[in-house]
């Protein structure tokens, strides 16, 4: 009895922590994760200001599991759904349509968390700050080996820059975010489709494989 007791009040627990930092992840997409408190989550969520600090301990470990819980949702929304596409151009183009639809839909409500994360800590130093960076880097090499398959699979030319392209790509896709949030526009996502598709036609073998314009 008693252990079900223990595994009750786990369970209770993991629940509030995940509603918490769901909600810590929506409302930083917007103010940013200086703007977080543990107070404040618990006087929104309507629960014990002591049970949240419980689960958390300090604003930095809040910030820490806010931008993991960020990373989450954008592997659920991004990155798997592209990993399933098989590899080549077609996963390529996977890749940037998801994440226009996760920034249009405004999954996060301040459209791409990390795009608000790296203005907010590029300058800082510190833990939050390192999150940040690996979340970057890693999704940064993620479009590199999209790239880079279909470079393999014949699909790009031989000699294309795979860093530089999914450097464009990206730089494209944040820019788009950044003028959506801004303006409240679609405009800039429908540049940014048809910019990418222009460069990938550009070091693409075969560019009649590619719609001609986005």
């Amino acid at each position: 009895m008693a252990g079900a007791r223990q595994d009750g009040r786990v369970e209770r627990g993991n629940r509030t922590r995940q509603l918490v930092l769901a909600h810590a992840a929506a409302v930083a997409s917007v103010e940013g994760l200086e703007g977080l408190s543990l107070g404040r989550l618990a006087t929104e969520l309507r629960l014990s200001k002591s049970g949240v600090f419980a689960l958390f301990g300090s604003k930095e470990e809040l910030q820490l599991a806010t931008v993991r819980t960020a990373v989450a949702v954008y592997d659920e929304h991004v990155v798997r759904p592209v990993r399933a596409v098989p590899a080549g151009l077609g996963r390529v183009r996977e890749l940037y349509e998801r994440w226009i639809a996760y920034s249009e839909r405004r999954v996060f409500p301040g459209g791409c968390f990390f795009y608000a994360a790296i203005a907010e800590f590029d300058a800082r130093e510190g833990a939050v700050h390192d999150a940040v960076v690996a979340a970057q880097a890693g999704w940064v090499a993620f479009v590199e080996r999209r790239i880079e398959e279909a470079r393999v699979l014949g699909e790009i030319r031989e000699d294309c820059d795979v860093p530089q392209l999914a450097f464009e790509i990206i730089a494209f896709l944040e820019l788009a975010n950044g003028d959506s949030v801004l303006r409240d526009s679609s405009e800039g996502y429908t540049r940014a489709a048809r910019a990418i598709l222009g460069r990938l036609r550009a070091v693409a073998t075969d560019a009649s494989s590619l719609p001609g314009t986005a």
